[in-house]
């Protein structure tokens, strides 16, 4: 089995993280399928305190939040490391919705986080 991919933790102090295992509840899927998720690019983890944790961003009531792994794909197309896309999606940015890259996915504007993703390439 294939190492888990594991950014810098560039997170602020105050973003809420989830353990794996909180993470597999919040999706209602196994303990390996998190793992298998990191594995894919689907979420992104670090070490904070010597565990694995995800950002709650992340998540939503429904799952991932919608778009997320298509935009992870995106930046890892672009040459990005985990821990630049990380510090990318929590970067502020006051013209996006919700003022970042990970908000803006929140909120439905997924579109326009792909298209900058995708600008960024070039």
């Amino acid at each position: 089995m294939s190492a888990i991919p594991v950014a810098d933790d560039v997170l602020e102090p105050d973003v809420t993280v989830l353990s794996l295992d909180e993470v597999s509840a919040a999706l209602r899927v196994s303990a390996n399928k998190v793992r298998q998720m990191l594995r894919e690019g689907q979420l992104i983890a670090v070490r904070r305190d010597g565990d694995l944790v995800v950002p709650a961003a992340f998540l939503t009531k429904e799952g991932v939040v919608k778009g997320l792994g298509g935009t992870i794909t995106v930046l890892a197309d672009a040459g990005f490391g985990r821990t630049e896309m990380l510090r990318w999606l929590f970067e502020r940015d006051e013209s996006l919705p919700g003022a970042s890259p990970i908000q803006a996915l929140r909120t439905s504007h997924g579109s326009e986080v792909k298209r900058r993703a995708q600008a960024m390439a070039f």
